[in-house]
């Protein structure tokens, strides 16, 4: 009931937002978005699939769960703050059972989890004891926890079936999030399909996302909004569309960003460039207030394929200088990094080694030898 009703308030003209609230000078800063930061807060093409169970890992029991420390400093200095460094991680076996054993098992500081299918509209109910002992983990230590949408979300579809199952799906991830504690739900910003156009998409994804995103409570999740690789129609793939996107949104406080590396090397901008990693931060221009979560990810193939398919860090066309740098940069100081990188959980680990050993280089600094791909395949 509760999702024919929203889907309702969604399919309707925009005029049904004339109730969107404003919000006070205070919450905007001089461009007229609003300023969040992601450490203020306790609070898709698609990513990898949940990576393969544990049974390759020497997994510590839920009793020997080691408490996130902040990145430490060089000996002798003050701390010098890195970002979090963290994965998506398997939940087959339960949200805190596996999901957190396996995060231990790589070295994680911050995970990204599926509350459902992610290639299915069907919602999942979840496990009452499995989300308490997640929130509670997650509040206790400051993990930071994240939530993926379905891969099937589309809220610039010219089908109003489609966009009707993926307000309910989305509303769904929305609470759920809230359920385990989750800083932010990860969602892709559609596509106007080889069907429609932009604008009436671009409609379509103010209609879809402003009631939900003014349903969000207080201690729930921020909505972390994707760009794509950059094919079929989709409305954001370059940085440079994050803007437009978010001012079609009113520059609503509870739209974030969630930057993808070889999502935005398959769309145009060269990270492998020397100043790559710079750029691209400030390509985001007044987008860059709201960047919450990077996912990390090597590419397959060259910049401005259009195709998103990740590599293991190191292992692809971006390369280690770009994650370093982009490690080192401080205006992302306070954004976890979660990787979205070919399994099993031996590459998940040497690939969250190898960026916690680049964001500790200076710039100057050898590159460690990219590690050789491994043998499965993501799923893209």
């Amino acid at each position: 009931m509760f999702y024919c009703c929203l889907a309702g308030i969604v399919l309707c003209s925009t005029s049904s937002h004339s109730t969107h609230r404003a919000y006070s000078a205070r919450e905007r800063n001089g461009t007229g978005s609003v300023i969040i930061s992601p450490g203020d807060r306790a609070t898709l093409l698609p990513v990898p699939a949940d990576p393969p169970g544990p049974a390759d890992l020497d997994l510590p029991g839920p009793a020997n769960l080691p408490v996130p420390a902040d990145p430490p400093g060089p000996a002798g200095h003050a701390r010098d703050v890195r970002p979090r460094i963290g994965a998506h991680v398997p939940v087959s076996g339960g949200l805190a059972a596996e999901g957190l054993r396996y995060a231990a098992a790589i070295g994680a500081e911050a995970i990204q989890v599926f509350v459902s299918s992610p290639r299915a509209w069907a919602p999942s109910a979840g496990d009452a004891g499995q989300d308490a002992a997640l929130r509670e983990h997650a509040a206790a230590t400051g993990l930071p926890v994240y939530v993926h949408a379905a891969y099937l979300i589309n809220v610039g579809s010219p089908d109003p079936a489609v966009r009707q199952r993926s307000v309910a799906s989305l509303a769904h991830s929305l609470r759920r999030g809230t359920e385990i504690g989750a800083r932010g739900v990860v969602v892709h910003t559609g596509s106007a399909t080889m069907h429609g156009d932009r604008e009436t998409a671009m409609r379509h994804a103010r209609e879809c996302l402003l009631p939900l995103l003014e349903s969000i409570a207080d201690d729930g999740p921020d909505l972390l909004l994707e760009p794509m690789a950059g094919h079929g129609g989709m409305l954001c793939a370059a940085i440079g569309d994050l803007p437009p996107y978010l001012d079609n949104l009113d520059w609503h406080p509870r739209a974030g960003v969630c930057l993808d590396t070889c999502h935005a090397f398959a769309a145009g901008h060269d990270l492998a460039a020397p100043d790559g990693a710079a750029r691209l931060l400030a390509d985001l221009g007044t987008a860059g207030g709201r960047l919450a979560l990077i996912h990390a990810n090597d590419s397959k193939d060259g910049c401005g394929s259009r195709r998103d398919r990740h590599e293991n860090i190191g292992a692809g066309q971006i390369g280690t200088a770009a994650f370093r740098a982009l490690l080192r940069h401080p205006a992302v100081r306070d954004v976890p990094f979660i990787l979205e990188t070919p399994g099993p959980g031996a590459a998940h680990a040497a690939d969250v080694s190898t960026l916690k050993a680049l964001a500790a280089q200076e710039p100057a600094a050898q590159e460690p030898a990219a590690q050789e791909p491994a043998a499965q395949e993501p799923t893209d």
